[in-house]
């Protein structure tokens, strides 16, 4: 049996999950705590856990086709200040070369209030005859100076990277490490495309000794395949891409989980939740895809891509603030934090005569609920106690308790409030969901996301005592992911490699594009994905002047699906309508190519006194094992074949461009061939949408059965 292992590097555990290759199905996980102090740093607990997972399941070496990690150390070292001082190699000539080197001071970084980042810089001028020698002779002032890393940084780099490479041959023959704004981004923006280099820099030797070491001894476990570590768009990367670009592993750790829910539970319409002891990392999915944002660090903005990760202080371990013997709020402090031991996780022998008391565990802190027992043990309330006592997680959840010893734990602060044991901590549950509900509306609303079809997933060891009444309170559907709490780690295992282009381009060709999206496509493949499996969407943004391109795929010649059931065209009726919540007589298939559907639902709505009636087609693109790939409010659907595909494409484009001041707008628009959804709906050109729809269709024959779908850019 061939088998995948992701190892998932947290601050207090490292663990790892096996998998089945051909079924995706979990074998195993195994945990052992983060060697942050060993010699050899966290490389150490991986080499553990490894090996603890391979011989728990007789695994070979040669039986291991993909092995991935995910790693906090990027973000642990930034948030601990544990950086090394940069120095910044900054070329230029004449007026633009002083405004290059003002652009490029960047001082302290404040990394936390009490931690910085430290810089120098050097000028250089690029265009002397001496130029090379004027560089070795910066990188030396900048290592007395006590710099372990060096940027170079010139405008315009992004078009012309020679120079900036010229400086990387000299630290490279002065042995430190170093790395060129135009590895980091292809923006312009001197300012913040430096800031990123240099915080990209800061980490980068702890981040190539910790590498290396895990890397090595990867490959002294006997394990050929190359080793993948999490990015934190979602994606993963090989280890050379960590030693250029360690700074793409910072807040990998919510990514991982996103990972997970986006493979093993193909959500495509969704907010995802992973809870633990302490927060939850809140997170969106949309029509399949994380969404992004850039990164800021010290309060100012990179030009890092990472997941777009809303964290609330609420977890399975919040415990209930009191005032004056009554409940006032959930969170944000933990038990843990406390140091005591959770009521519903323990004998209900245990908790003898239990007394409500009030305790502070910091000095500034206000007062948390505990109970004092006539044993002389005391244990704190918590969310995931009331969410055991509210009915809120099964017998089997992980996060299932004593209910005996919470009822009695909790007795006496209901008795306090007049209420039953449950009513009380339905309250809670009722205060934790004020704090996360309003994270959840935030992303429905930034994003555009339709309720009907949104579905909030749960991950974490903790999932059950947050997600199932946040689900109910918001009127949303929801599930737990399944094998929940070490969802992060499966996501490890199963991540895709992805990788983004992003390009300044004042109105760009349809060269330009194609450039562009040949750039991430080879990013992707040089990152260790198959070249058949590589998909890119692109995304022209002319407000901003920029082409954006996304390359996902698999390290393996073929994607692969959990199950390989083929269901018939009336199961996936039902389970459409049982997401768009229709009975299923309403739902019908507007087109079809074998492999997947397109069903869609009418609406109509009279408007104007009923002198007007308003249409709309909620849509949903079904493949053969009933997983919704794409949904739209309100969708057009058109057929075609391999030869006459661009001629109804530019007549659907023309159909629902809208034309006002500004000019027009495409809709968005996709395409089905075979199983692939090409995604359209970034261009803004009808040329440029006709020109990336040849690329992708280059292998279409003509009897091929093709599906266009299109939806307002709004949807």
């Amino acid at each position: 049996m061939k088998v995948r292992i992701g190892i998932d590097v947290g601050g207090t555990f490292t663990d790892a999950a096996l998998i089945n290759n051909d079924t995706f199905e979990l074998i195993s996980t195994a945990k052992v705590p983060t060697s942050h102090n060993a010699k050899a740093g966290v490389a150490e607990g991986i080499v553990q856990v490894l090996k603890a997972i391979m011989e728990q399941n007789r695994v070979k070496p040669e039986d291991v086709v993909f092995i991935s990690h995910g790693t906090t150390q990027a973000t642990n070292a930034l948030l601990e200040g544990d950086v090394v001082k940069v120095g910044i190699v900054t070329l230029g000539k004449g007026i633009e070369g002083a405004k290059s080197k003002s652009d490029t001071n960047m001082g302290a970084i404040p990394l936390t209030a009490s931690k910085y980042l430290h810089s120098e810089n050097e000028y250089v001028e690029s265009d002397t005859a001496h130029f090379a020698e004027d560089v070795a002779a910066a990188v030396a002032k900048l290592k007395g100076k006590g710099c372990l890393a060096i940027v170079a940084s010139e405008a315009f780099s992004v078009d012309h990277p020679e120079n900036e490479g010229k400086v990387l041959e000299a630290c490279e023959k002065a042995q430190i490490a170093s790395t060129a704004t135009n590895e980091i981004s292809k923006l312009y923006g001197l300012k913040v495309r430096t800031r990123t280099a240099v915080v990209n820099a800061s980490i980068m030797p702890k981040m190539l000794d910790a590498a290396n070491m895990t890397e090595s001894s990867i490959k002294n476990a006997g394990i050929k395949t190359p080793l993948m570590v999490m990015r934190c768009d979602g994606g993963v990367m090989t280890v050379d891409e960590v030693r250029k670009r360690p700074i793409l592993t910072i807040l990998s750790g919510p990514a991982a989980g996103v990972a997970g829910a986006l493979m093993y539970e193909k959500l495509t319409n969704g907010i995802f939740l992973e809870v633990g002891g302490t927060s939850t990392d809140i997170s969106c999915v949309k029509d399949g895809k994380v969404m992004v944002k850039y990164a800021e660090v010290g309060g100012h903005k990179t030009y890092l891509t990472s997941l777009d990760v809303r964290t609330v202080g609420i977890g399975g371990g919040s415990m209930i603030q009191i005032d004056n013997g009554k409940m006032k709020d959930v969170g944000p402090r933990s038990v843990h934090i406390a140091g005591m031991d959770y009521e519903v996780y323990t004998d209900s022998e245990e908790i003898v005569n239990p007394v409500l008391c009030a305790v502070k565990p910091r000095e500034s802190d206000p007062d948390y609920a505990c109970v004092q027992c006539e044993n002389g043990k005391r244990y704190a309330l918590s969310l995931a106690g009331a969410a055991n006592l509210a009915g809120c997680v099964s017998e089997d959840d992980y996060a299932r308790g004593n209910l005996e010893a919470a009822k009695k734990a909790w007795k006496p602060l209901a008795d306090n409030m007049g209420l039953s044991v449950e009513d009380a901590a339905k309250e809670a549950l009722r205060l934790s969901a004020l704090k996360n509900s309003k994270v959840v509306e935030a992303l429905l609303s930034d994003y555009n996301m339709d309720r009907r079809t949104t579905m909030l997933v749960g991950g974490g060891g903790g999932a059950s005592a947050v997600v199932p009444h946040l689900a109910q309170s918001m009127s949303l559907k929801h599930k737990n992911a399944k094998n929940a709490p070490v969802i992060s780690t499966i996501g490890v295992a199963l991540a895709m490699i992805r990788d983004m282009v992003e390009r300044t381009i004042s109105n760009p060709t349809e060269q330009d594009i194609l450039a562009v999206r040949r750039e991430a496509e080879e990013r992707a493949i040089k990152s260790g994905a198959s070249p058949e499996t590589v998909e890119v969407s692109v995304e022209v943004d002319a407000t901003q002047n920029m082409v954006r391109a996304i390359a996902i795929g698999t390290t393996e010649m073929r994607s692969k699906d959990l199950t390989n059931r083929r269901l018939e065209e009336e199961e996936i009726r039902k389970k459409v309508a049982e997401n768009m919540d229709v009975p299923s007589d309403r739902i019908f298939t507007a087109a079809s190519n074998g492999l997947m559907y397109a069903m869609q639902y009418k609406i109509e709505k009279k408007k104007f006194f009923g002198m007007f009636r308003e249409v709309t087609k909620p849509t949903s693109v079904v493949d053969e094992e009933g997983v919704i790939r794409l949904q739209k409010r309100d969708g057009k659907i058109h057929t075609c074949n391999g030869g006459n595909w661009e001629s109804v494409l530019i007549r659907s484009m023309e159909e629902m461009t809208e034309y006002n001041d500004g000019g027009k707008t495409l809709p968005n628009i996709y395409m089905i061939f075979g199983k692939r959804i090409i995604d359209l709906s970034g261009l803004a050109d009808e040329e440029h949408v006709k020109s990336l729809a040849g690329i992708e269709l280059a292998s279409v024959r003509e009897d091929d059965t093709l599906i266009i779908l299109c939806s307002a850019r709004t949807d």
